[in-house]
């Protein structure tokens, strides 16, 4: 009877932690106005959000001043497609929405019929003006290409500019975690957000364990003057976001290896008796796992 009950207590805890993963994800949105060419607005125009990688749509209508604001947008490569009886349809590519990224825009729409479409495949850069942070995003290339001391991603948070790293709050902290001052501030003023739900350690204030380097999508750093989902703390906000699946299965897996014998001996180091060479740290590191995602079958 102990073992029915056992794994009816792991299926439980499985939905649990399954749930709250997927409820707590990093987003981003699209505002934007749409207009005819002459400069008019036009209200009821469809406008759909395609993520190129997953085939997520999220879809809204203009309202009567012609804006529309597309929420809660998972991050990655998208496709706009804006839609008006008795306009071409728009069509435009190559949009990459980052972490908490809010970029606008605008849309106009030329007189024709709804089933010829004008796609724009090279457009001007995303720019944020709703945002008043000043702030950086580090890709996962980026992460990939930089040494990282134990694999420990929260080191990369220096990288953003105005942040020092004044080491572990206490000894009684974790090991992974870092007390990183951002822009002037305390230890314990940085929030550390993970896929959107916050991970900020009760006990110091600094970050809980984050993902290794090959399971993180991308993160941000704000500071300065941070809009009101970020300014929980004084000195900054630290956005993680982990990867998500795909339509096609794809995965890796690592081996992160220190060892002495790949280290140059210490000059300071006590000379064995019986070698007459300097003796080793004995450092001996092995970390090691993988990555899989892809759609749900």
């Amino acid at each position: 009877m102990r073992h029915p009950i056992r794994l009816m207590v792991c299926v439980v805890v499985i939905l649990l932690v399954s749930i709250t993963t997927t409820w707590a994800q990093a987003t981003a949105q699209i505002n934007g106005t749409v207009a005819d060419s002459s400069g008019g607005i036009l209200p009821g125009a469809t406008v759909t959000a395609t993520q190129t990688d997953t085939g997520f749509r999220r879809e809204v209508v203009t309202d009567q001043t012609g804006s529309y604001t597309l929420t809660n947008l998972p991050t990655g490569p998208y496709r706009l497609e804006v839609a008006l009886s008795g306009f071409h349809t728009y069509v435009r590519t190559g949009i990459v929405l980052q972490v908490n990224s809010n970029p606008v825009i605008p849309v106009t729409l030329q007189i024709g019929a709804i089933g010829e479409t004008i796609t724009v495949t090279s457009a001007t850069p995303l720019v944020e003006t709703r945002n008043p942070a000043v702030g950086q995003v580090i890709n996962n290339e980026q992460v990939q290409a930089l040494p990282l001391e134990g694999r420990n991603v929260a080191s990369l948070v220096l990288l953003a500019g105005g942040a020092v790293d004044t080491g572990n709050p206490s000894s009684r902290s974790l090991t992974q975690s870092r007390g990183i001052a951002v822009a002037g501030g305390q230890q314990f003023g940085v929030q550390y957000l993970l896929d959107g739900a916050m991970h900020n350690n009760w006990y110091d204030g600094v970050n809980l364990p984050l993902p290794f380097p090959d399971a993180m999508q991308e993160f941000s750093v704000e500071t300065s003057s941070q809009n009101a989902q970020n300014g929980v703390k004084a000195g900054g906000t630290v956005s993680v976001a982990t990867k998500a699946g795909t339509n096609l299965f794809r995965g890796d897996v690592f081996e992160f290896a220190r060892h002495h014998r790949f280290n140059a001996t210490a000059p300071f180091a006590a000379i064995s008796a019986t070698t007459g060479e300097r003796t080793s740290d004995g450092l001996v590191r092995n970390q090691f796992g993988g990555v899989l995602g892809g759609p749900i079958v």
